[in-house]
């Protein structure tokens, strides 16, 4: 019984300690966050899989020319896949990314009956759009949420990137050896069930936004960070004895954290 009660109140106590972390977040990077773009699914889709450990500017530059040189996204599938891969030779592995967006594009409309389109996953729910799209070959949690939360569908569905990730880890909210990929079912655990598309999105944005401009791959600026007193990693990195882990190994804060950056981006290479 003591150890039950132990566990709902680190619970209660992480959860609050969550529920913090957004409400800093927030008030740092200005929620509400408005939406980077508004593409119908299928074609946010198509960017997610472009953008795959590839430069923002360069997926966007990969997506606009597929949009200039075909029709729709049926001439897409339909092309010669060498064409495909000249068109988004600026993506990193376009070699793997024209072949596989065809073959994604050809099971969606194979599983639709001829229909290219998906439309259809904003009257199912958001458990059951997710697990339907993870059925197409390539598409892991991160792109089945970007396609329900980016979209002009705006499903409350939580994407985590290796910024958000990092910063999740950093601050205790998940365990480093927590992959990527089963980090977002984790993450999303954490959140109130009644948040909606909006207050979602926002949360993953100022978490990534905050592993980009200060909670660094390396050297996390800790000093400057609104989360410090929340964050052990942080915490042990500042102080004067300091690159202590809780184990009381001789082991650096930022090996850890690199360490399991480095982890999440091999696991996920494959299933985003």
């Amino acid at each position: 019984m003591a150890h039950l009660f132990e566990k709902v109140l680190n619970e209660k106590t992480l959860n609050e300690k969550v529920l913090e972390i957004h409400r800093r977040l927030c008030v740092a990077y200005e929620c509400p966050v408005a939406y980077f773009h508004s593409l119908d699914p299928l074609s946010e889709l198509v960017s997610s899989l472009l953008s795959h450990r590839t430069r923002n500017a360069d997926s966007g530059r990969a997506f606009k020319a597929l949009r200039a040189a075909y029709p729709d996204w049926a001439a897409v599938r339909d092309a010669p896949t060498a064409e495909i891969q000249e068109a988004i030779s600026g993506v990193t592995w376009p070699e793997q990314k024209a072949p596989r967006i065809q073959q994604i594009l050809r099971g969606i409309t194979e599983r639709r009956g001829g229909e290219l389109s998906l439309d259809f996953l904003a009257d199912m729910p958001v458990t059951e759009a997710r697990a339907w799209l993870e059925t197409l070959s390539g598409v892991g949690p991160k792109t089945s949420a970007a396609v329900l939360s980016f979209s002009t569908l705006r499903r409350p569905a939580l994407p985590v990137d290796s910024h958000h990730h990092r910063v999740a880890v950093r601050t205790g909210m998940i365990p480093a050896t927590l992959a990527v990929g089963p980090a977002h079912a984790v993450l999303s655990a954490q959140l109130p069930e009644d948040w909606d598309a909006q207050r979602i999105y926002d949360n993953h944005e100022v978490m990534m936004l905050h592993g980009q401009r200060c909670c660094y791959f390396r050297n996390p600026a800790c000093g400057r960070c609104v989360l410090l007193d929340l964050c052990p990693t942080g915490r042990r990195r500042m102080a004067p004895d300091g690159n202590m882990v809780p184990d009381g190994n001789p082991k650096s804060d930022q090996a850890e954290g690199n360490a399991a950056a480095t982890s999440l981006e091999r696991s996920s290479l494959a299933r985003s």
